[in-house]
């Protein structure tokens, strides 16, 4: 079940977390998943003792090759009961990008604004309620946090 946070929950553990990451002028990064063929967040499971800093920033670099600040802020929490833990998506502010070579499952990503990304995603994956609650989730996390 997907719901809205403003903090990190602490009552599960924490074994995966997602970023959107967004630009200084409010635009947001996605990656392409060649498997999946999706626009997606980035990110993914965390691994052994990483702390949840940690294995996003693994993430952000192994998919797309991207340094994000650590002001982050967390929006969206989905809880698996299969394995009585959340999966936590953030809103970071993009510091750059590096040199990347794409050889894992992600093969680029893409800039845009948070309505075309919603028109996108649409378009590629017809029925993608759960996405498009993600970036409404997001996007008004956004209002604040990229003013701040």
């Amino acid at each position: 079940m997907l719901k809205k946070i403003v903090e990190l929950p602490t009552d599960k553990k924490i074994a995966g977390v997602h970023c959107i990451p967004i630009t200084k002028d409010g635009n947001i990064v996605m990656a392409w998943d060649k498997d999946e063929q999706v626009l997606t967040t980035i990110g993914g499971r965390m691994e052994g003792e990483e702390t949840l800093e940690e294995a996003l920033d693994r993430e952000l670099m192994e998919e797309v090759g991207l340094v994000v600040s650590g002001e982050r802020q967390p929006f969206a929490a989905w809880y698996w009961e299969s394995t009585d833990t959340y999966t936590v998506w953030l809103l970071a502010k993009v510091d750059y990008f590096v040199p990347y070579e794409f050889e894992n499952e992600k093969t680029g990503y893409v800039i845009f604004n948070f309505e075309t990304a919603r028109q996108m995603i649409k378009q590629i994956e017809g029925d993608s309620r759960f996405r498009i609650e993600i970036l409404t989730m997001a996007e008004d996390c956004a209002k604040h946090y990229i003013s701040a």
